[in-house]
């Protein structure tokens, strides 16, 4: 496989495991796909860690894969291409990004699917299809855009250049640079204090945002009213407000 999930104190770790340069082929591509649906079961993964590896976190698309490929093949393919990114997206729990070394196409267009990225000083990311006469195809024109705005996004995807992370820093790409022997460190920190928060109310919370950038106002604060109200049914309100109320905020426990 190359693609492998780790579970350990509520955290899952997704590992890409495809040397030298974790291209991703249709059967990592499938395999995320897998693996991110299983994740959205599992009542003992909280929270989520992408990580590549210390050298690269993925170069992209397997171009020799995709080199033999004609038109009717790639129409075929590349719905199911962007449904295994849609399921990464859609993991209703928080997941974080460790990037170390190059994410290009591909491999930025998974980095765009966590809620949060942490870099490495050494990373480098872009959409560099264009170079291929392409576009990117697993959401990097929706994702980018809405991330960091649609003229920096364009200048990224109509050049296909690559930045390093200082500048991927100040566009918003990434949300944090760090050493990069650092970088799943600090990930697993990140992912191993949501692990312990509330997880209906991070799930409302993920959806909420995600529903509201993704369609108009009223609809995103229909979605957010409806869960505010409902999250009123559960356990981990009724700990949240009763550890407030008793000891001060900031000190409750979750199940």
């Amino acid at each position: 496989m190359t693609v492998h999930l780790e579970v350990a104190e509520g955290v899952g770790t997704l590992r890409l495991e495809r040397p030298p340069m974790n291209a991703l082929d249709v059967a990592t591509q499938d395999r995320l796909k897998e693996l991110a649906e299983e994740i959205t079961r599992r009542e003992d993964v909280r929270a989520v860690v992408i990580h590549g590896g210390e050298k690269v976190f993925a170069a992209g698309a397997d171009i020799k894969e995709m080199q033999v490929m004609d038109h009717a093949a790639m129409i075929a393919r590349s719905r199911a291409l962007q449904d295994s990114f849609t399921a990464v997206a859609r993991i209703p729990k928080p997941v974080v990004a460790a990037v170390t070394g190059y994410a290009l196409g591909g491999g930025c267009e998974l980095a765009l699917c966590a809620d949060f990225r942490i870099a490495g000083e050494n990373a480098k990311l872009g959409q560099p299809e264009i170079l291929l006469g392409l576009i990117p195809g697993a959401g990097g024109t929706q994702r980018l855009s809405r991330l960091i705005g649609p003229s920096k996004a364009k200048d990224l995807i109509f050049t296909g250049r690559q930045v390093k992370a200082d500048e991927a820093l100040a566009l918003g790409l990434v949300d944090r640079v760090v050493p990069a022997a650092e970088v799943y460190e600090q990930a697993h920190a990140w992912a191993a204090r949501l692990a312990k928060g509330p997880a209906i109310a991070l799930r409302a919370a993920k959806e909420a945002i995600d529903t509201g950038l993704e369609t108009d106002i009223e609809t995103g604060l229909a979605v957010e009213r409806n869960w505010f109200a409902g999250l009123f049914a559960t356990e981990d309100r009724e700990r949240g407000m009763r550890s407030f109320v008793e000891e001060g905020p900031g000190k409750a426990t979750f199940l």
